[in-house]
C-alpha cells in the first residue's frame, strides 16, 4: 500500500522543504509555502535485457505530414505558425479580464469541428450568454462544467472531440491529491494526466493559465517545459488592444505576435494595428513623434509623446508609461551631456499612445525628438519618423529589420525617415531617408527645417 508523507510546496517556483519556512530560498518569495500530501510510489525497476525505446538512425526516422488545424483567427494562426498541430499542448497566460476565455470560445465556436470547451470557473449558462454575444452559432461545441480531471479525462474518452479546451488549470482536481486546487502538485499532475490523454489521442489540448503578479504563469515552471507551446495574452484591460505573444513554440518561430482589439461583441483581429495607434491629427501640436518599432518579425509604428514642464516642486518628476523609465532616465542624461540642453528641472512625462508596452530600443530616437519638441514648443509633421538606438555617446546605432521598417512607413504615408547612418547605406528605399550618426546633427537639421516651414 502507497504511503502518504506531508510536505511544505512553494506555491511560487515548487520548491519542496520538509517544514514550512517564511520566504523560499529558491526563488525569495515570502509566504507561499503551503503543505501538501504527496503519495509516494513504489519503484520499479526493468531487467537488463528489457528496451523500452528503440534507438534509431537519423535516416530511418519516418516523418509524416502534418496537416494543422484552422483555428479560425488570422491572427491567432499566424502566431502558431500556420494553425494548431494535432496532438499537441498550448497554454494560454495573461491577467484576470484581458480575454483568454473569450479568445479561446471563438476559436471554439469558430472552428467547424467536435470541440469539448470544459470549465471549472464558469457556468454553461455563463458561458452561452457570451457565445451569444460573440454573433457565433456552432452546433459541434460541447460545454462541460466539471473540475475533476478523471471526470473530464471520462467524458473526452467518450465523446472524442477534434480539440480540447480547459479553462483553466487552477482549477482541476486530482482525485488522490488532498491539497486544493491551484498548488503545485494539483497543477503537475492534471496537467499530466490531461496531457498524456492528448498525446495518446492526438487530440490538440488548448490550457488557459492565471499569471502571478510578478507577470509569469502562476503554477511551477515545470508546466511551461510539459507544453508544446505558450502563449502571452498581454495588454491593460482599461485599454481597447490586446497583443498575443509567442513564448515558446516547438512548433514555430516566436517572432510573431498578433494583435486585437476588445469590442463588445467579443475580440477583433486587427490586421494594421499602425494605423489605428497613429492619430491623424490635423492641429500642429508639440511633444508627439511616431516610432518605427519591431514586435518580433511584424513592423509595429507607435506614438511617442511627452511633456516637460518646470518643475513645480522641489524634485523633478519622472513618469513613463508603456517603455522602460531606466532607458529613459539614461535619455535624458545622454541630451544633458551630448547635447547641452539642461533638463533637470524639468518634469518629464513620456507615454506610448494607445496603452501599448514598447520594448524595442529603436524607439530612442523618437523619444529624445517628442522630448525637444515639447521642450521647445516645435511642432514634427505627422509624416515623419524616426528609427534608431542611441548610445551613450550621443551616437545613433544600427537597428534590426530596417528594410521592413521602412516598408511599412512607406504604406503609412510617411515621406521623411530618419535612420542610422550605417543602415542607410545597405540599400536603396521608396522614402525620402535621412541617415543620423549622432543626435546633435539629427535635431539640428530637423528643428531647423520645422522653423524654415513656421
Amino acid at each position: 500500500m502507497a504511503k502518504n508523507k506531508t510536505v511544505f510546496v512553494c506555491q511560487n517556483c515548487g520548491t519542496q522543504s520538509t517544514k514550512w519556512i517564511g520566504k523560499c530560498n529558491a526563488c525569495n518569495a515570502w509566504n507561499t509555502f503551503q503543505e501538501e500530501i504527496i503519495v509516494s510510489q513504489k519503484n520499479t525497476s526493468l531487467a537488463t535485457n528489457q528496451y523500452v525505446s528503440k534507438p534509431l538512425l537519423l535516416s530511418e526516422i519516418q516523418v509524416e505530414q502534418v496537416v494543422r488545424i484552422n483555428s479560425g483567427i488570422t491572427e491567432l494562426n499566424g502566431v502558431l505558425g500556420g494553425g494548431i498541430v494535432p496532438g499537441s499542448v498550448l497554454l494560454l497566460g495573461g491577467e484576470p479580464g484581458v480575454g483568454k476565455s473569450t479568445l479561446l470560445l471563438q476559436v471554439a465556436v469558430a472552428l467547424q469541428k467536435k470541440v469539448l470547451y470544459v470549465s471549472g470557473e464558469e457556468s454553461p449558462q455563463q458561458i452561452l450568454l457570451r457565445a451569444q454575444r460573440l454573433k457565433h452559432q456552432s452546433e459541434h461545441c460541447i460545454i462541460l462544467n466539471e473540475t475533476r480531471v478523471d471526470a473530464i479525462i471520462l467524458h473526452a474518452k467518450d465523446s472524442m472531440p477534434e480539440l480540447l479546451i480547459i479553462d483553466s488549470v487552477q482549477t482541476l482536481k486530482h482525485p488522490d491529491i488532498d491539497s486544493a486546487p491551484g498548488t503545485v502538485s494539483q497543477i503537475r499532475e492534471t496537467c499530466n494526466m490531461l496531457i498524456e490523454f492528448a498525446k495518446q489521442n492526438h487530440i490538440p489540448l488548448l490550457l488557459i493559465g492565471h499569471i502571478t503578479k510578478e507577470g509569469s504563469i502562476a503554477g511551477p515552471k515545470l508546466l511551461e517545459h510539459m507544453v508544446d507551446v505558450v502563449l502571452q495574452f498581454e495588454g491593460d484591460m482599461h485599454y481597447m488592444y490586446r497583443i498575443l505573444r509567442s513564448i515558446k513554440n516547438r512548433f514555430g518561430a516566436t517572432s510573431e505576435i498578433g494583435v486585437f482589439e476588445m469590442m463588445h461583441y467579443g475580440l477583433r483581429e486587427v490586421s494594421n494595428p499602425s494605423e489605428l495607434l497613429i492619430t491623424r491629427n490635423k492641429e500642429e501640436l508639440s511633444g508627439v513623434a511616431i516610432a518605427a518599432t519591431m514586435e518580433g518579425a511584424r513592423p509595429f509604428f507607435v506614438e511617442v509623446q511627452a511633456l516637460v514642464s518646470t518643475a513645480a516642486y522641489g524634485t523633478p518628476q519622472r513618469t513613463v508609461n508603456g517603455f522602460d523609465s531606466k532607458r529613459v532616465s539614461m535619455l535624458l542624461a545622454i541630451i544633458e551631456k551630448r547635447l547641452g540642453i539642461k533638463v533637470y528641472t524639468k518634469d518629464v512625462f513620456v507615454n506610448i499612445a494607445g496603452g501599448i508596452k514598447v520594448q524595442d530600443t529603436a524607439t530612442d530616437l523618437a523619444i529624445i525628438a517628442a522630448i525637444l519638441s515639447s521642450l521647445f514648443d516645435i511642432f514634427i509633421p505627422g509624416y515623419v519618423c524616426f528609427c534608431g538606438e542611441v548610445g551613450l555617446s550621443g551616437e545613433v546605432r544600427s537597428v534590426s529589420h530596417i528594410e521592413k521598417r521602412v516598408k511599412e512607413s512607406v504604406k503609412l504615408g510617411m515621406k521623411q525617415v530618419y535612420i542610422p547612418t550605417s543602415d542607410a547605406a545597405k540599400q536603396t528605399f521608396d522614402a525620402e531617408i535621412i541617415p543620423c550618426s549622432r543626435i546633435d546633427t539629427a535635431f539640428k537639421r530637423l528643428f531647423r527645417s520645422q522653423q524654415n516651414d513656421t
